[in-house]
């Protein structure tokens, strides 16, 4: 992996031997069997014990058998991830960002009890269900409902593209609180629902004949009059201001993920156009254009790990605002994918298989560049930050 300007005379030790556990296990684990799932559109599950047992569930989380790692010790962890794919990083980002750091931030104590121990066990596997099939970039716009009848709250409604959804014991759902008179519409306060996914009314299906994260579950939500405790509610947000700051969690984590995407192409075209032969006998790196390209992605990947350093550095020290945040996924995802498309173009036609890992991580990080807050809608939070207006209102 390419460090030009020596970032890790910057880490702790800790944070290098998480960096070097979490490379090793994903040469080990991952890469030798996620291209096969990736063409079969399978999730490697069995790997999920032994993410448990490294502490990769929930690691930059405190307590509760959490690792209570560093943020720049979790961003590592996670760009190691995603060098071997962002499936695999996903799938630690939606149990550890999306589902565990609320229950942690806004549960309540029997909430924490109940979940946090065994979800960073990796024996409970949580969902995030906030899009659906008509809100994606405008989540305030959804129509689950959640109805208060007195002794229970009652659920129904749709979620969508949902990381893990088949898989999960557990999905955090996001939905427009109601009280016993049942009255639906627009006016309701957001609220997280933590809903056992074998509920009686609860569905999931699994969302097939995708092109980009096949090594990874992902799902439709369908719950319909899912009938659960009053206690099943988050006591500790309501708003939009609970869904978001989690999306600001796994934003992070996504901009660190990206650089390992990055990397990985990067570090498999120099090998490559070292030993490719290609006009007057020499290897592809001895040729102008060839080098400008290595020069400008590898500048790319330099800005990026400098941005994720800096910004988990001002996690740390609670100096983080969602507005850094969107600027570093929207930097970070967007490097990689061009970085990823040079790269398949120094490969050739070998650059379109499997045998390389840089198509498949091309076609994943189509997906990345989307999910968590668009490109463009992390434009608009950093443009409304430069400007003060929110163009998008």
């Amino acid at each position: 992996m390419p460090d030009f300007f020596e970032l890790a005379r910057h880490l702790s030790a800790e944070e290098r031997a998480v960096q070097t556990t979490v490379r090793a296990f994903v040469d080990a684990r991952v890469l030798p069997v996620v291209a096969d799932h990736f063409e079969k559109g399978t999730f490697p599950a069995d790997l999920v014990g032994e993410m448990a047992a490294m502490g990769l569930l929930g690691c930059n989380l405190h307590g509760y058998g959490c690792a209570g790692l560093s943020e720049v010790g979790y961003g590592l962890a996670m760009q190691e991830l995603e060098r071997g794919d962002s499936g695999i990083r996903s799938f630690a980002s939606v149990q550890g960002s999306l589902v565990m750091y609320p229950i942690h931030a806004f549960g309540s104590d029997a909430q924490k009890q109940r979940y946090l121990p065994k979800m960073a066990k990796g024996e409970i596997i949580g969902c995030f269900g906030l899009t659906e099939p008509d809100h994606g970039s405008n989540p305030a716009g959804m129509r689950m409902a959640a109805v208060d009848d007195g002794t229970s709250w009652v659920l129904n409604g749709t979620k969508r593209w949902i990381t893990n959804g088949n898989l999960a014991h557990v999905a955090l759902v996001w939905a427009k609180a109601h009280g016993p008179s049942g009255a639906t519409g627009q006016g309701g306060q957001v609220r997280g629902f933590l809903v056992p996914t074998d509920t009686r009314g609860f569905q999931a299906r699994l969302i097939h004949k995708k092109m980009s994260l096949r090594a990874s579950v992902t799902s439709e939500l369908i719950l319909d009059d899912v009938r659960i405790p009053k206690d099943a509610v988050l006591p500790g947000v309501s708003g939009m201001k609970g869904p978001l700051s989690c999306l600001t969690q796994a934003r992070f984590g996504i901009a660190w993920g990206a650089i390992g995407a990055a990397s990985a192409c990067f570090d498999c075209a120099l090998d490559y156009a070292k030993n490719r032969v290609q006009f007057a006998n020499k290897p592809l790196v001895a040729h102008q254009l060839v080098q400008a390209k290595f020069t400008e992605m590898l500048s790319q990947i330099s800005a990026c790990q400098l941005m994720a350093l800096e910004a988990a550095r001002l996690k740390s020290e609670k100096k983080l605002r969602p507005q850094h945040v969107s600027m570093i996924k929207r930097h970070n995802v967007r490097a990689a994918l061009t970085i990823a498309r040079e790269c398949r173009d120094i490969l050739g036609a070998s650059g379109i298989t499997l045998e390389y890992p840089v198509m498949r991580h091309l076609c994943n990080l189509e997906t990345v560049s989307t999910y968590e807050g668009t490109h463009d809608i992390q434009t608009l939070i950093v443009g409304q930050e430069i400007t003060g207006v929110a163009a998008w209102e």
